[in-house]
């Protein structure tokens, strides 16, 4: 019964661990938002940049498989490229021993100081409250650690289980038991934390904690893996590169540890310190191994999953370069323009086909695209805020303020082709099919933008004139009929999938009047 006892009081605590570390985790990505995911898409060609960014990151967030999730997509958004967040996985292994190292050197014994701190500071309405949750949450995480290694220590009295724990064990096992525990609860933290309160009881032998954060790397790569599906070839690259990394480096240092793991408790230090550091160096070195070889590395994993090509041909990027003067700032943002409306077609096109005929397919690749766009959009505010002050010239900066209202409507297009997609997953939700009459009426309209779309498309690229006041009569002339249509349709109460329709058109309306005066800016720039 005592024992029964003991078992309840430690699951319970590690409960809470595991409740702790989530919130934490959550929390910092609350607070930190665009500025976290732009740390990671700001990493440079340099391998060793990546190791330090994907290093610090985690150290901050508590969580590799966060890190290399969030890593993940960006690679899919085509804002990091494959071999580029390859040294943020390396780094996020590094940056996940920042925990060992603090219950190792007994420092959770100020969790309850640092709770109380974040209670208050959450109280006081302060600039600084945004943090009261995330100090409360870190000095959980401990505390709950020093519940599990109270709870816990009766078992020091239980020969049996101590003789169990602490002999060698089948190192096969062992890695395979650390695997798995942490793939369930999907933080390699908390196997470290739990096999450091062990060690300091004197519950777990050192060899055998080693095997088990050895396997906890291995394990902690499972949420990257979840996360690739549905996910083009780069992305999955990347989850792929991560377990490869984690398995290599168990591949690696493994024979060192079974030749040599039996002198582990000869070392001239506090065991559970001790595997603290064997920590750090595992991972550290693994890095440095696999930074040196990352050439060869990332050739294995494009042998594995082929060179392939990413969904979507990705937008550039716009990179502010001082040496940069007007007309080649105006040339790159006159050519982006043309290649983003472009896109957009493409966008409204997918959007508009996924109404028609339901497919999933169609509708992820659709969101996937406008997600895409949001973050470009992003990236263009404020590298507009940076450009204006690059460009002193009175006629320069009126030919660049309209470059800039410019390329503001094409992303007022894409927020109302954002809006046609929302409609798409509200209709989705609340399970409204849409009937043949009602698509008819969809089709005709999406055929009608699309021309639309294609027509100015081509009078740009071939710079020949467009007839604007035609295409917007044209095109009114659609908008006019199909609102005629849907006055009859709407007066029958059993037709839900009507409202749909009426969003459907409100929406075509705005998009015909921003690309009718994106045309006219386009007109007076040429």
């Amino acid at each position: 019964m005592e024992n029964i006892q003991i078992l309840m009081a430690g699951l319970t605590a590690i409960i809470l661990f595991v409740f702790g570390l989530e919130n934490f985790s959550k929390e910092i990505e609350a607070i930190t938002g665009e500025r976290f995911r732009k740390s990671l898409s700001r990493a440079t060609k340099i391998p060793v940049i990546g190791v330090l960014i994907g290093a610090v990151v985690t150290a901050v967030i508590q969580s590799s498989s966060a890190t290399s999730v969030i890593t993940i997509s960006l690679v899919n958004a085509g804002v990091l490229s494959f071999k580029n967040s390859v040294g943020i996985i390396f780094g996020s292994n590094i940056g996940t021993t920042v925990t060992a190292q603090l219950v190792a050197f007994k420092l959770t014994a100020f969790a309850p100081v640092i709770i109380i701190l974040g209670f208050a500071l959450s109280l006081i309405r302060t600039r600084f409250s945004v943090f009261g949750k995330a100090i409360f949450y870190f000095g959980f995480v401990f505390f709950s650690l020093n519940l599990i290694s109270s709870s816990l220590q009766p078992l020091q009295s239980n020969t049996t289980l101590i003789e169990l724990l602490t002999q060698p064990q089948n190192p096969i096992y062992a890695i395979l038991a650390g695997c798995l525990f942490t793939a369930a609860v999907q933080s390699s933290s908390v196997t470290t934390g739990l096999a450091i309160i062990f060690t300091q009881q004197g519950l777990l032998g050192l060899e055998n904690a080693v095997l088990l954060i050895m396997g906890a790397n291995i394990g902690t790569t499972a949420t990257a893996m979840i996360a690739m599906f549905n996910m083009d070839i780069a992305a999955k690259k990347t989850a792929m590169s991560h377990f490869l990394f984690n398995l290599g480096g168990v591949l690696i240092f493994l024979p060192f540890l079974l030749a040599f793991g039996n002198k582990l408790s000869t070392l001239n230090m506090e065991p559970a310190i001790a595997l603290a550091n064997i920590h750090l160096v595992f991972n550290v070195a693994t890095s440095l191994v696999f930074i040196l070889l990352i050439g060869p590395f990332t050739r294995v994993v494009d042998l594995f999953l082929g060179e392939g090509k990413m969904d979507f041909e990705r937008l550039a990027i716009p990179v502010l370069n001082e040496e940069m003067n007007f007309d080649s700032i105006k040339k790159s943002l006159e050519n982006e323009s043309n290649r983003l409306l472009n896109f957009l077609q493409e966008n409204y096109n997918l959007v508009t086909l996924s109404i028609e005929t339901n497919y999933r397919g169609v509708s992820d690749a659709a969101g996937k695209r406008i997600d895409y766009v949001d973050f470009i959009k992003k990236e263009y505010m404020a590298y507009f805020s940076k450009v204006v002050t690059q460009v002193h010239d009175e006629t320069n900066s009126r030919k660049l303020i309209r470059l800039i209202n410019q390329l503001d409507y094409l992303f007022q297009i894409h927020d109302s082709i954002k809006d046609l997609f929302n409609t798409k997953k509200v209709m989705s939700d609340h399970f409204i099919e849409l009937k043949s009459d009602i698509l008819l009426l969809i089709r005709e309209l999406s055929s009608q933008t699309l021309v639309l779309f294609g027509t100015l498309n081509e009078s740009l690229a071939a710079d020949k004139p467009f007839d604007i006041p035609k295409a917007s009569k044209e095109m009114q002339i659609h908008l006019d009929d199909a609102h005629k249509d849907l006055l009859s349709l709407l007066v029958d109460p059993g037709r839900r999938d009507a409202g749909a329709l009426t969003n459907f058109i409100t929406y075509s309306q705005r998009l015909k009047d921003k690309l009718i005066n994106y045309a006219n800016i386009r007109t007076a720039i040429e």
